[in-house]
């Protein structure tokens, strides 16, 4: 796996933070999160069911920049 750090949430100290990357080779957009709540899942879960394989994560709205950036580096990837 190449996974390409992009940043970590700048509001932290740098430990347990969320954080996005890129894995070069699965080419998937990867992200570490705060795990939703049961309120958080209940209202997910309106849309359709979570599968155990699958988790719900929250980021912080200041985290969109890093977001960005992550889908900016797939895009070059390709879409193939």
């Amino acid at each position: 796996m190449a996974l390409r750090f992009i940043a970590k949430d700048p509001n932290t100290n740098g430990a347990q933070c969320p954080t996005a990357w890129v894995d070069d080779e699965a080419r998937e957009i990867v992200v570490q999160g705060w795990k939703a709540g049961e309120a958080l899942l209940a209202q997910c879960r309106e849309t359709g069911p979570v599968p155990e394989t699958e988790a719900v994560v929250r980021l912080p709205i200041r985290m969109v920049p890093a977001l960005r950036e992550a889908c900016d580096v797939a895009d070059r990837l390709g879409v193939h």
